[in-house]
């Protein structure tokens, strides 16, 4: 372990070196967002899942970091329903939002135009109604796998229908594929195989923080700046486990956490998405198309083979 800890404090330091000078000259600033709320995972156990929770929103609170959690109301009969409700209260009594991210997590590309907002107007009453209780209202939507509708013509028809409900689109501007190393870690946890969920958690950390260097060197590619970014995260126990390694990797980059909106103003949020094909992709890829400017991509680094491989032995849903 004692290896492991100082190759992982030289490899920060190496991505440290290689963030441009105009980064690192100043504070960044960066939201975090967590899909699939009440969670993900394989383990269909409700102490599981509210321990995951609970241990999140605790780190979140010691670190100072608001976030919005991203809800898919048909989670709420997988296990037990009002615990999966009393969920969603903690994330709002621990002062953080609630957003959409469908009734049933399908993609548009499966359910077409009329089914998939059929699915979005399916996965609010619940999180609305949290939110009005509090005097708030829902604003966020995210989109399952990021797929947000193909040919252009359903693109639009989503889009209008968003715009028409006050609904806000919440871009992806940092993924670190936490999903990938998220349900080996749950199978490590349940097989009580120790060595491989430390394994996993040393290899997605490593990951993540090469990511975020990654993403900001997207960034100046596109705009000559850092962007408030936009992190797509998971309500994972891989995420609750690493809650305060995460907001470290924050802190060595500079990066100060702010809310969904706060983050939302940048100017960047403003570009257009191009974007109309199959796959879910994340912002700075459909801004890339738009502003004709290329990605430094000889520098991305795919989830690790054998994190992939894990995968796929846990869940063949690719």
């Amino acid at each position: 372990m004692k290896n492991q800890h100082v190759a992982l404090r030289i490899l920060s330091y190496v991505l440290a070196l290689a963030v441009p000078a105009a980064a690192e000259a100043g504070r960044g600033k960066i939201a975090l967002t967590f899909d699939d709320l009440p969670a993900l995972t394989i383990l269909n156990d409700q102490p599981y899942v509210n321990y995951l929770n609970a241990t999140i929103l605790r780190g979140l609170k010691r670190h100072h970091i608001p976030a919005t959690g991203f809800v898919n109301e048909g989670k709420l009969d997988d296990i037990d329903r009002p615990q999966q409700i009393a969920v969603l209260r903690e994330w709002l009594d621990a002062s953080m939002d609630l957003g959409n991210h469908t009734f049933s997590h399908e993609s548009p590309n499966k359910l077409g135009a009329a089914g998939y907002i059929a699915d979005i107007a399916k996965g609010e009453p619940v999180t609305r109604a949290l939110l009005a209780a509090r005097h708030r209202r829902i604003r966020w939507f995210r989109h399952p796998y990021l797929e947000t509708g193909t040919p252009e013509a359903v693109k639009r028809e989503i889009d209008t229908w968003l715009r028409g409900h006050s609904y806000r689109i919440a871009p992806v501007t940092i993924d670190a594929d936490d999903w990938q190393f998220a349900e080996p870690y749950d199978d490590a946890i349940a097989r009580r195989d120790e060595p491989r969920r430390k394994r996993i958690r040393a290899q997605y950390l490593e990951y993540t923080e090469r990511m975020i260097a990654w993403y900001r060197h997207g960034a100046h590619a596109l705009f000559g700046r850092d962007i408030s970014y936009v992190m797509l995260l998971h309500a994972t126990r891989l995420n609750a486990d690493c809650i305060d390694d995460l907001a470290a990797i924050l802190r060595r980059a500079k990066l100060s956490p702010v809310s969904l909106e706060a983050a939302m103003k940048d100017p960047a949020y403003r570009t257009r998405d191009p974007y109309a094909g199959k796959d879910g992709i994340e912002w700075l890829e459909r801004w890339s198309m738009e502003l004709h400017k290329e990605l430094p991509w000889d520098s991305y680094a795919d989830v690790p083979a054998d994190i992939q491989a894990d995968y796929n032995r846990v869940d063949r849903d690719r």
